[in-house]
């Protein structure tokens, strides 16, 4: 039987600071595709930094240093030049952040525009209705497309810079703490969103919230002091946790 290469795969993953400072800890784990990964853990374990390290936005400082591996459908993104990686590797921060000089029509094709890839206006059209029906965007701002993305609600917004990461077709979609600035109406649509998504591209999401990463992940892993103390089923996680660690973050001693 033919083996399946992961989608993404951390091999010894290490990220520092400084060289008295890792903040995360040769992390290996191998990523399926079509899933939905939760990434936990209490606040300063490593969790968003290991996140950064898979579209190198480590790069942008000159004190971080990235070691061990981390492939994406076998390639060692280390290697790469960070423009191929942002192609294949979308990114969505904790708060909202549309381009606030941009309209909504605009925001969706950013990742163009920002790439140099000259498109034609049928062309355009299509990716911006496509998309924003992606996220189930397209009929509440259909009539307003030339409105800036700042005119839209927290949720709505958050949608729109989903549609903006989907515009490109990412393999991968990263999402940091994407609801922790959302409404609970919000971050419902949010979830039902990321559960249709899967069916697309693979996404790893940071979160503190437990309920969250239960209730839309198929795997996750648990980080502590920069380590990946467990990683595998959500269900299994949260029934029968491996480590004591692990345990003592799901009933609230630590974190």
């Amino acid at each position: 039987m033919e083996s399946i290469i992961p989608i993404l795969e951390f091999k010894k993953t290490c990220v520092s600071y400084t060289k008295q400072t890792m903040a995360v800890k040769y992390v290996s784990a191998a990523i399926e595709r079509n899933t939905i990964t939760a990434i936990m853990g209490p606040s300063g374990c490593g969790k968003s930094t290991l996140l950064r390290a898979v579209n190198l936005m480590h790069n942008l400082y000159s004190n971080i240093r990235v070691d061990g591996e981390i492939l994406l459908n076998g390639e060692n993104i280390l290697l790469m030049e960070p423009i191929d990686v942002r192609r294949r590797v979308g990114m969505v921060f904790q708060r909202p952040a549309p381009f606030p000089t941009m309209s909504i029509y605009d925001n969706v094709l950013a990742g163009f525009a920002l790439n140099g890839i000259h498109l034609s206006k049928s062309k355009k059209d299509e990716i911006v209705e496509s998309n924003l029906k992606n996220v189930v965007l397209w009929d509440e701002v259909k009539d307003v497309l030339n409105k800036k993305g700042t005119f839209l609600s927290g949720g709505q917004q958050q949608r729109l810079c989903i549609a903006r990461a989907l515009a490109m077709k990412p393999d991968i979609l990263l999402m940091d703490e994407p609801t922790s600035a959302l409404d609970p109406i919000a971050t419902k649509r949010i979830e039902e969103l990321l559960l249709e998504l899967q069916k697309k591209v693979t996404i790893l999401v940071v979160t503190h919230n437990m309920g969250q990463a239960k209730r839309i992940s198929s795997r996750s892993m648990f980080m502590y002091l920069g380590e990946l103390v467990e990683y595998g089923d959500t269900e299994t996680m949260f029934s029968n946790p491996e480590h004591e660690r692990t345990k003592a973050y799901l009933i609230g001693k630590i974190g």
